[in-house]
């Protein structure tokens, strides 16, 4: 028996074989752009480490400032003998402990760990005090807080000069 069709473009095969090359040549560009992605890294915009906080005298002595919590990650304290600057992030599990100022205590909301004004832990299970960041004035005598900068009292770095910065509470330094 002789087939009377007429003869078509493209066999079943030659769309098979053209199928399977295109899908092999579609998986070799997705490679090489995969490829030349990974030369070209993301860059992580992040805002920047060094804080200007502004004047000292923007500040009352006894004042717990949380005014750079939300943004920074970080609350400033001043001393009648000085500054510093806590890392408003919880040793235990990283919650934010919130100050109570009736209290005197910085308080974890999520484990309950509490906190003494210079930052030492006393309550709950929090296994180390806050950690400090590096704090000094620049040369137009604005208080500067470098948040990459991170202190830790068990390592002895609360003794270093730019974990506390010393300033009066009457006149200039």
């Amino acid at each position: 028996m002789k087939d009377d069709r007429p003869p078509t473009l493209w066999t079943r095969r030659d769309v098979q074989t053209r199928s399977a090359w295109a899908l092999l040549g579609a998986s070799l560009v997705a490679m090489v752009g995969a490829f030349v992605r990974l030369l070209f890294p993301r860059v992580r915009a992040e805002p920047p480490t060094k804080v200007v906080l502004g004047s000292p005298e923007a500040f009352a002595v006894g004042e717990v400032s949380e005014r750079y919590k939300r943004t920074h990650r970080f609350v400033l304290v001043r001393e009648a003998a000085g500054f510093y600057a806590l890392r408003s992030v919880c040793t235990h599990l990283g919650c934010v402990p919130a100050w109570s100022a009736g209290q005197e205590k910085f308080k974890c909301p999520c484990h309950g760990s509490g906190f003494h004004r210079d930052g030492v832990n006393f309550e709950g299970p929090a296994p180390r005090p806050l950690e400090r960041l590096a704090i000094a004035l620049d040369a137009e005598k604005n208080l500067v807080v470098d948040t990459a900068v991170v202190l830790r009292r068990e390592r002895g770095e609360w003794s270093r000069a730019d974990a506390f910065l010393p300033y009066p509470s009457a006149g200039h330094p």
